[in-house]
């Protein structure tokens, strides 16, 4: 799995405490986003994470780039509303030479399984290859392929959304693909936006679990803002 933040709101902090503090200001936002201090945008910050006021975190957004992740996850990805993506399109994209798929640990270290995944791996993509040659169209062979055939996305998120995926995508009971994922892009936008996401991540960072009896077990240890 390849992650890469392709680009984010420049000064993302500011443009949300520029967002935030318009609501009570006189003046524009222009000129508050260049005449607020570091000190009153810290400020602003801690009322908005403090008091849940996420209107705010939805004028700054992140785009990533994400390849070499499997269709399983991005069925899971996509369900994420609050969002945009664009997904490397079986219709047009043909598939050919050794099969590109993602093999979950579990199967891996398991030889009875492994044997059993790789015989209908290659079994799929062998008649993929001659429903291609018989002169079927990509966008009917492509009923063929599995849910661990690679793929590549792009991803633009708002701070808002971002962090409800870091909270129910980091819990140790998401599925561990897309666990990865959401892991790999908090570690990208946490040193654009240190206090926001200060304490992102699975809800165990910020208070008790609330996976009830599916819980992990895991303790949490609560982070103290500033």
């Amino acid at each position: 799995m390849q992650v890469n933040l392709l680009y984010h709101t420049p000064a993302p902090e500011r443009a949300v405490a520029t967002a935030a503090r318009l609501c009570y200001a006189p003046i524009g936002a222009a000129e508050l986003m260049e005449t607020m201090t570091d000190e009153q945008v810290g400020k602003v910050l801690a009322t908005i994470m403090k008091s849940g006021h996420g209107s705010a975190l939805e004028h700054a957004s992140y785009t990533f780039a994400v390849d070499g992740v499997s269709r399983a996850l991005t069925h899971q990805l996509v369900r994420h509303r609050i969002a945009s993506f664009n997904q490397q399109s079986q219709r047009y994209v043909t598939y050919s030479g050794e099969p590109e798929i993602v093999l979950p640990d579990t199967i891996a270290s398991n030889h009875e399984a492994l044997a059993a995944f790789n015989q209908a791996i290659d079994t799929a993509y062998a008649t993929y290859a001659k429903i291609i040659e018989a002169g079927i169209p990509a966008e009917d062979a492509r009923y063929i392929l599995p849910n661990a055939c690679i793929s590549k996305i792009v991803i633009t998120m708002n701070i808002r959304e971002l962090l409800h995926f870091f909270e129910v995508r980091c819990c140790n009971r998401a599925q561990w693909e897309i666990r990865e994922l959401a892991r790999k892009m908090l570690e990208l936008v946490e040193p654009t936006a240190p206090y926001i996401f200060m304490d992102a991540g699975a809800a165990c960072r910020r208070g008790p679990c609330k996976e009830g009896k599916m819980t992990c077990g895991e303790p949490f240890e609560k982070v103290i803002r500033p």
